[in-house]
């Protein structure tokens, strides 16, 4: 089964900054996603849906502040802790009216910057429990799904066996095995041919390009597999 880590994207343009931020945040066994432009973070964003954003305001490309004109127009529960060289204190108001949920000047020391970090994610972070695939997130807490940008509307069968194989990645599992894990007890008594209807109408749901594999494949003989590589 998947261990769900909280995933961090780090926006900065010095590569240096960005590696020591990884370390630290991966010390205390965070995901870290990095980008080194505003461009380069929408992106990120919308393929990894992290749960919090350590945000440069000055970047190539696309400012901080420009980022964060977008990320609010997203559906998202992202948190944002703008990491800046802009001390003043104006700055600071400033950032945190823009919808920042914390604001950390540089120089900084980066074990103040993971206590900020953990401070913020025990404000907001309650239901920032995901997994994610190539744009794909699950939130079993929110019982919702979004591919990229947009969600999607499941049956409550259909983000059972979503969320089951995810937390299965490129593992087969049989029908019996899908059966047990989505219906109740009193209702365990169907068919393959149910199964494979939900599978058939989930991945009509979850597929974004039909030139892709698909995300979940057919194993002849033995069930199905989340695909992750």
């Amino acid at each position: 089964m998947v261990t769900i880590k909280q995933t961090i994207l780090v926006v900065e343009d010095e590569a240096m900054i960005r590696q020591l931020v990884r370390i630290y945040l991966e010390k205390n066994d965070y995901h870290v996603i990095e980008a080194a432009d505003g461009e380069q973070a929408k992106a990120a964003f919308l393929k990894h849906h992290p749960c919090l954003i350590i945000l440069d305001l000055m970047l190539p490309k696309l400012s901080g502040e420009a980022f964060l004109e977008w990320l609010k127009e997203q559906e998202n529960d992202v948190s944002v802790i703008m990491l800046s060289a802009k001390a003043r204190i104006e700055d600071k108001i400033a950032g945190l009216k823009m919808g920042a949920d914390d604001y950390v000047t540089k120089p900084f020391d980066p074990e103040e910057l993971v206590a900020h970090v953990e401070a913020v994610l025990r404000r907001t972070g309650q239901f920032c429990q995901k997994i994610v695939h190539d744009g794909l997130c699950v939130m079993p807490r929110r019982g919702e799904v979004l591919l990229y940008d947009k969600a999607i509307q499941l049956t409550k069968h259909e983000f059972n066996l979503l969320y089951f194989f995810m937390q299965h990645p490129n593992i087969v599992l049989s029908r019996e095995q899908l059966v047990q894990e989505i219906y109740s007890y009193e209702e365990q008594d169907v068919s393959d041919r149910v199964i494979d209807a939900h599978i058939k109408k989930l991945r009509r749901k979850i597929e974004d390009h039909p030139a892709k594999p698909k995300r979940i494949q057919t194993v002849r003989g033995m069930g199905y597999k989340f695909v992750t590589s």
